[in-house]
């Protein structure tokens, strides 16, 4: 996708809002808004943004899970699964 055709001023999505959605939705691409020559704001299609929510999401997660292991809050695989083991084993009685 090429930003500079994604460019749309906002007095041209207010006279052509309908077709500029129907194009959204077709291509997946979005489309910067400009006010007065300034990129204001982004029109996404939703499934894009939830898979961009998603992945930015996941990226937490993994930049977290790197931290933990840089900082030496991990345990061997073996011992992890054994500890869960032993839980379920304990909520599984009562």
């Amino acid at each position: 996708m090429k930003l500079s055709t994604a460019v749309k001023p906002i007095s041209h999505i207010k006279s052509h809002a309908s077709e500029v959605i129907s194009e959204i939705a077709e291509t997946g691409n979005p489309v910067i808004v400009t006010v007065n020559g300034e990129a204001r704001v982004i029109i996404q299609d939703l499934k894009e943004y939830e898979r961009d929510r998603e992945s930015m999401a996941m990226l937490k997660m993994l930049a977290m899970g790197r931290k933990d292991m840089l900082e030496g809050r991990h345990k061997p695989l073996k011992q992890a699964f054994g500890e869960l083991r032993k839980k379920i084993r304990l909520t599984g009685d009562r």
